[in-house]
C-alpha cells in the first residue's frame, strides 16, 4: 500500500502511519511524493498528529520511484489530479490507484483532501481527522479483501488435496 502526496511531508505520511496502526504488520505500507527528498515534515504536522498518537518526527520526505511504484498493490493518492499523473501514459497502473478521499465515509464536498502546508494547525488536525476516517475504511476493505483472497487459496489447496473444506 503506497499512499502518495504532493511533498511527502504531511498527508501521505500521516495517512502511512494511520494505515500502519489498523493493518496486520506484515502488510507493507508506504509513503512518497513528487518533490523534495530528506524533508522533515513542519511543526505544526508534528503537533497534530501527536494529538492522534502518531509520531511523524522521524519522518523524511521520499521522492516516489518507478521501482516503489511498480512495487505497490494500491496506490492512494489526494486529489485526482495526482492521479492523472501518475496515470499518464500507463493504463495498467490506473486499476491500482484510487483518491484517498473516496473513502470518507461522511458526506463529502470535495473528493480532494486539501493540502495543509503552511497553514495553521487547525487545518492539519481538520486533514487529519478526514484521512483517519478514510483511511480506516479503507483498511477494512483491504482486510476483507485479504481475508477473502485467503478462503480462496485454502478452498483451492483442499480441492488440489482432495480433501473437503470444512
Amino acid at each position: 500500500m503506497l499512499f502518495i502526496c504532493h511533498g511527502n511531508i504531511c498527508r501521505s505520511p500521516f495517512a502511512a502511519a494511520a494505515a500502519r496502526r489498523l493493518l496486520p504488520a506484515d502488510t507493507v505500507v508506504e509513503s512518497a511524493g513528487f518533490i523534495g527528498p530528506d524533508r522533515a515534515s513542519p511543526a505544526e504536522a508534528v503537533a497534530a498528529a501527536a494529538e492522534v498518537g502518531i509520531d511523524l518526527r522521524p519522518h523524511r520526505s521520499r521522492v516516489l520511484t518507478p521501482g516503489t511504484l511498480r512495487a505497490a498493490d494500491l496506490v492512494i493518492v489526494m486529489d485526482a489530479g495526482q492521479k492523472e499523473r501518475l496515470a499518464l501514459g500507463r493504463t495498467d497502473l490506473l486499476s491500482r490507484i484510487e483518491l484517498l478521499g473516496d473513502f470518507d465515509p461522511e458526506p463529502i464536498e470535495r473528493r480532494t483532501i486539501p493540502d495543509p502546508v503552511e497553514r495553521p494547525v487547525e487545518a492539519f488536525r481538520s486533514c487529519y481527522a478526514r484521512i483517519e476516517r478514510c483511511v480506516g475504511l479503507l483498511c477494512g476493505l483491504w482486510d476483507e479483501v485479504a481475508a477473502e483472497q485467503a478462503d480462496g487459496e485454502r478452498d483451492q489447496l483442499d480441492q488440489g488435496s482432495g480433501r473437503q473444506a470444512q
